[in-house]
């Protein structure tokens, strides 16, 4: 028999822990993950949630995914591209993480005077675009819709406006 075909033969290390495990480990070797976003890649890939809770507590367990380091990589990122605070409460809060460990991160990881210098820098950057409205008033409504869309809150707005618009 000079045939190459191979016979499928039931090999125990290949359980459905074993095989979420390995797709989790590929997972992770892109980018640091939530748990709440390993464990959707993981259904999504037709995983049992009874596997899927074990291999998660697998990966905690080996340190495979922590949500504070993560979401500490997260808030840096989301501060380099200039957004508020606001903006990144909302993007953690889709996340699945808590309203009080997000408070907690945020406190730890964004000051006050942090966001008013990202404010001011992205301003300053932007200023240019906004001079072209020859109405005062127009202008500030223009910065004050920008920066809140970015997630700003209120008082470094208006502190802003009251230093750059004059």
């Amino acid at each position: 028999m000079t045939e190459n075909r191979r016979l499928k033969i039931s090999n125990p290390t290949h359980t459905p822990r074993t095989k979420a495990m390995n797709s989790a480990v590929r997972i992770l070797t892109h980018r640091d993950h939530f748990k709440f976003e390993l464990e959707q890649k993981l259904q999504q890939r037709g995983f049992a949630s009874e596997v899927i809770d074990t291999v998660i507590a697998e990966c905690e367990r080996l340190n495979y995914i922590d949500d504070n380091r993560t979401a500490d990589v997260y808030i840096s990122q989301l501060k380099r591209k200039c957004f508020g605070k606001r903006h990144i409460r909302l993007a953690l809060k889709k996340k699945h993480l808590s309203a009080a460990f997000i408070e907690k991160l945020l406190l730890e990881n964004y000051t006050e005077g942090e966001e008013h210098e990202i404010a001011a820098k992205l301003l300053e950057k932007k200023m240019k675009t906004f001079n072209r409205e020859e109405d005062l008033k127009k202008r500030r409504d223009r910065i004050y819709r920008f920066l809140y869309a970015r997630g700003f809150n209120h008082k470094v707005i208006s502190d802003l406006i009251r230093d750059f618009v004059k």
